[in-house]
């Protein structure tokens, strides 16, 4: 592993010293033409290899059904498994693999979908009205975790089902088959009983056997996007196309950190969507008032999380130009954050109550962390920067924040992922790519560095390098006839999406 990691720390190295330049760290305009230099493209060949490998490796090939994350789980997590069917096309296309393997890795995949019980019994399934629980068991396919039927997690798998029927298009048996699963899982999905029981049209977040529907429903601008647009899409079970102005109507425009934008902290809200749908120059009712799009915005969001993080309101460790990326990930606290990666703190972060004392703080562990009403710290947290100050934000760094906005402004993104790497080496890049996060205010020697993999940000990484290399997964999706009628619906219009005969 040292003598791996070393490779990669040459690339960077090499990187580094042709790309990161002073006019670098400071914010250019998002719209300047970037071009990656040789040495960084041989990096992003490394990630992107990398990645794949955690969704090739990690899946059990008996059912397909891709972890949440690696080591140390056997659920899996359904938005992984969108993931996981849209990265293998990525590796047909990079010769990471042949395509009758991947062909019948995900025919695998889709064929334990299909069969997997459906119902509205609380055990036994793995969900309901063709919906799918949020977990799944990685063997048997059924609820795990007591998790709920969740809306936009469906989305995404289906995002990933879809692509798999645009991408096998030949006439053998293989592809044929891969289609018509396909086909039939997402035309199975009914949306129209996951409307929202508080504000219809909009849709609830998802439902339980114990309980029903959930409080809460998709409002607000997120990584709902592609929820709404597939569930307009559907020639089956297809909501009402009025469900994407009553969205829209609950966005928040505002200015942050000189960034006006439609608004929301975490990028992975920005990112998601954008990973199968290309939506550059393409505009609904809202972003034509806006004289915007939905890429432009993601673009200012980046640059305002990184202007977030080089203010700094609340005095982290480490943070600045080729420091920063605030994204839903894991933390220092929590099941995932294991003794061994606490060591021996000798300074309190700077949150920290002084009160506790030095010699405390070498004694802390995550679990005497986690019972201090205290701690600034979380676990698995969606951290966001705020609009003038601080936010939800604990000192957290995740490497897909950055990763996953490469597209949006690659002349930031990318440097900043090389210096991760050549910052920590293999405390945040190991086998299978970059780890999920790290906090170098923990009060631990060196800071907090994750040993996990999580797949919903491995997912983002991967993909939407390659969006921003080769366009690939867009200009798949473009063709995707659900997904040109979901966007019409929407009011989307413009773009890619005008008559193919029009001037």
């Amino acid at each position: 592993m040292k003598r791996y990691v070393i490779f990669v720390a040459a690339l960077v190295t090499l990187a580094l010293a042709g790309l990161v330049t002073a006019s670098l760290v400071k914010s250019q305009p998002p719209h300047e033409i970037y071009r990656s230099t040789e040495s960084a493209l041989l990096f992003l060949d490394k990630v992107e290899r990398d990645t794949f490998n955690f969704f090739w490796d990690t899946t059990p090939p008996n059912t397909g059904l891709a972890p949440d994350r690696t080591p140390s789980s056997d659920v899996s997590s359904i938005a992984a498994i969108g993931f996981a069917l849209t990265a293998y096309l990525t590796g047909i296309e990079r010769g990471y693999v042949r395509r009758d393997e991947a062909a019948a890795r995900i025919l695998t995949t889709l064929t334990t979908l299909w069969q997997l019980p459906q119902g509205p019994a609380a055990n036994g399934v793995a969900g309901n009205h063709g919906l799918f629980y949020h977990f799944l068991d990685g063997h048997t396919g059924l609820r795990a975790n007591q998790s709920e039927v969740s809306t936009i997690d469906t989305a995404l798998l289906m995002a990933g089902v879809l692509a798999c029927r645009q991408y096998f298009d030949r006439d053998d048996a293989a592809d044929q088959a891969i289609r018509d699963l396909a086909d039939r899982l997402y035309r199975r999905v009914d949306w129209t009983w996951a409307y929202s029981r508080r504000r219809r049209p909009l849709l609830s977040m998802g439902w339980t056997p114990e309980s029903g529907f959930l409080d809460a429903d998709w409002n607000g601008y997120n990584e709902a996007m592609i929820l709404y647009i597939l569930a307009m899409g559907s020639p089956t079970h297809a909501i009402s196309p009025s469900a994407w102005d009553d969205w829209t109507r609950t966005y928040r425009w505002a200015s942050r950190h000189g960034r006006a934008h439609v608004t929301f902290g975490p990028l992975f809200g920005h990112q998601y969507s954008h990973v199968w749908i290309d939506f550059r120059g393409i505009q609904d009712r809202f972003m034509r008032s806006k004289n915007s799009d939905y890429f432009a915005n993601s673009v200012e969001a980046t640059y305002a999380n990184r202007a977030y993080c080089i203010a700094n309101p609340d005095g982290w460790k480490g943070y600045g130009g080729l420091l920063w990326g605030l994204t839903a990930s894991d933390g220092p606290l929590g099941p995932f954050a294991r003794a061994a990666d606490i060591g021996t703190g000798q300074a309190l972060p700077q949150r920290l109550p002084q009160q506790a004392g030095a010699a405390a703080a070498s004694a802390l562990t995550t679990a005497a962390l986690a019972k201090s009403a205290a701690t600034p710290f979380h676990a698995y947290w969606a951290r966001g920067s705020g609009p003038n100050g601080p936010a939800d934000d604990d000192g957290t760094i995740a490497p897909a924040a950055a990763g996953g906005s490469v597209p949006f402004a690659p002349e930031i993104a990318i440097p900043t992922l090389m210096n991760f790497v050549n910052l920590f080496g293999d405390r945040v890049y190991g086998k299978y790519g970059f780890k999920d996060a790290f906090n170098l205010s923990f009060p631990a020697k060196g800071g907090w560095f994750d040993y996990q993999y999580v797949a919903i940000d491995q997912g983002p990484i991967l993909l939407m390098i390659e969006n921003y290399r080769t366009g690939f997964v867009w200009d798949l999706m473009r063709e995707n006839p659900y997904i040109v009628a979901g966007l019409k619906n929407a009011g989307f219009s413009g773009g890619w999406l005008a008559p193919k005969n029009a001037n």
